[in-house]
């Protein structure tokens, strides 16, 4: 439930500050009669991503053996890095979004004959772009839990959509309604890491499934075992698992690709973060 609500939580939040700024720069040029024109483009595109996370469920819940496993895998390593680009491109476009927003709503608006169009598609594109990815990130996270209880499963899943779903609408009107103000490339950057660290639990168990399915060798089976110290089927081996991707017997590839990753992506991203942040604190000439 955790990585879903987080997940949820991020994209949410993206999709509703999206949603906030589009209808505070129509009311800033006096065009909220563009306003019908938002939400239907936001109606639509949650109902496209709804479609596309059933989809994706119900694909992935009809392949049964090998199939399911290389179905897993794929799944699990595609959204791990869809989810790795969505860190480094949020953390680089928060500081400017605003602006680039209010510029395309200007400019979309401009048009008298196709402002409702042109504002429908604003808020359809960015918005189907949050839930089709999220579409895709909640689907891996539901194949990494306990797959012998797929009703325990799904419910815990959609129970963290709601809940970070319901926080992120929260947050950005209370954001956008009020003085309050959250930096949001440090919001960003602090669940960039987080969300790095499920990633990487995403790259071990997408090569897991593919040791399984005989895609990639183990060369080693068991690295090691620490079942009997952390059950991986208990309690909190399946929150681990779930949020890191723990194995209490990993294989040593996909302990090479977990570490691989982490070290690699932490890197780059902590470089970033750095040159940001020194840029900011540089004086204005």
């Amino acid at each position: 439930m955790l990585p879903s609500y987080l997940l949820s939580l991020r994209e949410g939040l993206e999709a509703a500050l999206i949603i906030g700024i589009v209808l505070g720069a129509l009311r800033k040029i006096h065009r909220t009669d563009l306003s019908p024109a938002l939400w239907l483009g936001t109606l639509s595109a949650v109902g496209v991503s709804l479609l596309a996370a059933i989809l994706l469920a119900m694909l992935g819940l009809s392949f049964e053996g090998r199939a399911e496993q290389i179905y897993e895998g794929i799944t699990m390593l595609l959204a791990a890095g869809i989810l790795t680009w969505m860190i480094f491109w949020m953390s680089s476009q928060a500081r400017n979004i605003k602006s680039e927003l209010e510029e395309g709503v200007s400019k979309a608006a401009a048009h008298h004959a196709t402002g409702r169009r042109a504002i429908f598609w604003l808020a359809f594109v960015a918005v189907v772009r949050e839930g089709v990815e999220l579409a895709l990130f909640i689907t891996a996270a539901f194949f990494t839990g306990n797959n012998d209880n797929v009703t325990t499963n799904t419910i815990l899943t959609l129970t963290g959509v709601l809940l970070g779903l319901g926080t992120s609408i929260l947050l950005g009107w209370s954001l956008l309604a009020t003085t309050a103000r959250l930096n949001l490339k440090r919001f960003f950057q602090v669940t960039g890491y987080l969300l790095i660290l499920f990633a990487a639990g995403l790259v071990a168990h997408g090569i897991h499934e593919f040791n399984e399915a005989g895609w990639i060798p183990s060369i080693v089976e068991h690295v090691w075992d620490v079942n009997a110290v952390i059950d991986e089927k208990s309690v909190f081996g399946e929150l681990l698992k779930t949020l890191f991707g723990y194995n209490g017997n990993p294989s040593l590839t996909e302990m090479i690709g977990y570490f691989a990753y982490l070290a690699s992506v932490l890197f780059f991203f902590n470089r970033k973060t750095v040159k940001q942040d020194t840029k900011v604190g540089q004086p204005q000439a």
